[in-house]
């Protein structure tokens, strides 16, 4: 297992908790930190004893988004401006790869929101599939307050969760929503308070952990074509998925628990 800097990466029982660890930041974003939470992630992804991601933040806050003191200063003393383009430029570590890593993963995701969640922090939480969110959590779609559109997908992502019309509205404005708002509008799965979080983010990854994880990672899979895809094509998708996994030991151990009248075990075979 690899050592970071700025995250720390735990693996239990085929539970990965990836932890944004930069409190006294609030876990805001700086290069070598995206970098370091991309290598994690893929290095999750590669990994065949991690069944599910858990991902968030410590301290007080899960992620107060980019760390706009890292910028470095001209000769005049004026932070320099960042762009889209120079992000890009800095390579495979670009803090706009998170979605898409995130998505693409064949394992489910769960953010486990401690605290406030804002701008880039919004993006990487709602990147993830469930969302579980302390009362004392926050969700901030803040770029416009900074005079810029959203970034790492937050458009994108919120859209798809909440719709355009209440999308519109917390882009425009720049709103900050707390939990119980957030799950009112479908942003978030489950809220809980703060001291029950740990417990009830590890009761969410121990049943996914337990799931078939070859019948979830198509799932996963399915479930978001689906937002991009014609019915014909999904139809299609969705033929090869039972295909595939209707030869599997999972499947005919799916069966024979339910026979049995037992818990299931399966192996991800």
């Amino acid at each position: 297992m690899t050592d970071y800097k700025n995250i720390k990466l735990e693996r239990q029982d085929g539970i990965a908790t990836l932890t944004l660890n930069r409190p006294e930041r609030l876990n805001a974003l700086t290069v070598e930190m995206g970098k370091e939470l991309n290598d994690a992630i893929e290095e999750v992804k590669s990994d065949l004893g991690s069944r599910v991601l858990v991902l968030t933040g410590a301290g007080r806050a899960f992620c107060a988004g980019e760390d706009v003191k890292e910028r470095p200063a001209d000769s005049s003393g004026t932070r320099e401006q960042q762009t889209p383009l120079s992000k890009l430029a800095r390579g495979p570590a670009s803090l706009m790869r998170f979605a898409d890593n995130f998505r693409t993963m064949n394992k489910p995701t769960v953010a486990s929101v401690n605290g406030y969640a804002v701008g880039q922090g919004l993006s990487i939480a709602l990147a993830c599939d469930i969302r579980i969110a302390s009362e004392e959590a926050g969700f901030g779609a803040i770029w416009t307050r900074r005079g810029i559109p959203p970034e790492s997908s937050g458009a994108y992502l919120l859209t798809q969760l909440v719709g355009p019309a209440k999308a519109c509205e917390l882009i425009f404005l720049g709103k900050l929503i707390e939990a119980k708002e957030a799950e009112k509008i479908g942003l978030i799965n489950q809220m809980v308070p703060g001291s029950q979080l740990p417990e009830a983010t590890q009761e969410m990854a121990r049943n996914l952990a337990d799931g078939p994880p070859i019948a979830i990672g198509i799932s996963k899979m399915m479930i978001y074509q689906a937002l991009e895809t014609s019915l014909a094509v999904h139809s299609r998708l969705e033929f090869f998925g039972q295909d595939y996994s209707f030869n599997t030991e999972d499947r005919e151990e799916g069966i024979q628990s339910f026979l049995e009248k037992r818990p299931a075990r399966f192996k991800g075979k």
